[in-house]
């Protein structure tokens, strides 16, 4: 028979079994930073690696190696530490620092690393190439240029207009995806422009960015416009949240939000002079002749 007196407290040597209290993680209100630290890791795509996600003081995500490096190591220009969830390309004045993953990836030729991270990008390279062996990473392949004949118009990363600021996204409009995390720690799998909320608009805009700045050789290029919808529904787009998540704002995010400030100069490979095709829906006598045919 199965005892049901209370397990016992105290190890098989009699020793106290000490029982460390649980500790939630919340995001503070007033903090920089929705991220919860447990929720920030993630893999480069480039070399397989892990990485940690942080907001950087610009507000553009960086990429931080995980491990902690002594600063005897790690030269000044390279050293990097976080305060309060933001990432900040300069020494604390501790004999530790972090270093910017791009510096130490593998899978970028150029720049070189400095002599004194050469080491550790060799084991991140030996580290990409066991995971390329066994089947657990393929390394990430850009999509190819569309040429400037093809009759389809579809930006993979669009310039998107909201709060009057121009932002560059990642990935086309109807692809963006929420960064919340659900309750089982996951990102949410939602998009952001759904059939229930309301749309941008596609226009053609000056490619100037800012009064008094140099003339591109590009006068207009295709914009999606969000600045005429309500201003709870831009906020919802600048922090990258599905209409389900923009209503619990107590849920964090399980990653940095994926909007670039827009630079012409910089971004100027993903100008667009032409709006994007748009999908026409069939008339009435299109829809009786297909029903015909059934």
């Amino acid at each position: 028979m199965r005892s049901t007196s209370p397990p016992s407290r105290r190890h098989c040597d009699g020793s106290p079994v000490s029982v460390h209290a649980r500790r939630f993680l919340r995001v503070d209100p007033d903090g920089p930073s929705r991220l919860l630290r447990c929720g920030q890791s993630d893999r480069c795509r480039d070399c397989g690696n892990r990485i940690e996600w942080y907001q950087g003081v610009n507000q553009r995500p960086v990429r931080l190696h995980p491990p902690e490096l002594p600063v005897a190591e790690v030269p000044d220009s390279c050293r990097w530490h976080v305060s309060s969830g933001v990432a900040h390309p300069a020494g604390d004045g501790s004999s530790w620092c972090r270093v910017a993953h791009a510096v130490l990836c593998p899978a970028r030729g150029t720049p070189p690393a400095p002599p004194e991270l050469a080491g550790l990008r060799r084991r991140l390279a030996v580290n990409t190439r066991r995971l390329i062996d066994a089947g657990a990473f393929t390394p990430y392949a850009p999509l190819e240029a569309e040429p400037a004949t093809s009759a389809v118009c579809r930006p993979a990363r669009p310039v998107v207009r909201l709060l009057y600021v121009r932002y560059l996204a990642t990935r086309p409009v109807d692809e963006i995806q929420c960064v919340a995390q659900t309750r089982l720690r996951h990102r949410c799998t939602s998009t952001l422009l759904t059939p229930d909320a309301p749309a941008g608009t596609w226009r053609l805009m000056p490619a100037t960015a800012a009064t008094g700045q140099l003339a591109l050789p590009t006068a207009v290029m295709a914009v999606y416009d969000l600045t005429r919808l309500p201003y709870v529904e831009q906020l919802r787009w600048r922090t990258q949240r599905c209409t389900q998540h923009a209503a619990t704002p107590s849920a964090p995010d399980l990653t940095v939000a994926d909007w670039e400030p827009f630079d012409p100069f910089i971004h100027h490979e993903h100008i667009h002079t032409r709006l994007p095709n748009r999908t026409r829906r069939p008339g009435p006598s299109e829809r009786g002749r297909e029903a015909g045919r059934l």
